[in-house]
């Protein structure tokens, strides 16, 4: 499992011109799930993400998580994070995981977030969807578990 997690100060996911998920100040996360995964990956990531402490404090310290700052989440699954350029010039996603396990698997780790206090909106899995952003920092970390 890979989760790219961006702090944003707002971001939003576009179908077809319609707005399906937006979220103000918080982290977006582009979701990656890997053949393999399951149960203890997506548990442990959203106990990690819930837990991070990303945000500045008073003195632009980065001490504070996501909920001390009353922001929200927005998480995109994103199958592309898994592509393997070892070889060639056309990228191999032989290791992303396949529907419908993937999509099952995305919807457990949002579900594990809400379960952990947060607020979670999301894209839609599989959509051609456009995702637009305003990182603040910028900061973006790579999770892999």
């Amino acid at each position: 499992m890979r989760v790219v997690i961006q702090r944003v100060n707002h971001a939003a996911v576009r179908i077809d011109g319609e707005t399906v998920g937006q979220i103000q100040k918080g982290l977006l996360l582009l979701v990656g799930l890997a053949e393999g995964d399951g149960e203890e990956q997506v548990v442990k990531a959203a106990d990690k993400i819930a837990k991070m402490r990303i945000f500045e404090d008073e003195a632009g310290k980065t001490n504070l998580g996501i909920k001390d700052v009353g922001g929200q989440i927005l998480s995109v699954s994103h199958f592309t994070l898994l592509a393997d350029t070892k070889k060639g010039n056309r990228p191999s996603f032989v290791h992303a995981m396949r529907p419908p396990k993937s999509s099952q698997l995305w919807e457990e780790f949002n579900q594990e977030l809400v379960k952990r206090g947060l607020t979670v909106e999301t894209g839609e899995f599989g959509a051609d969807m456009k995702v637009e952003l305003e990182n603040d920092g910028p900061f973006t970390i790579v999770l892999d578990l």
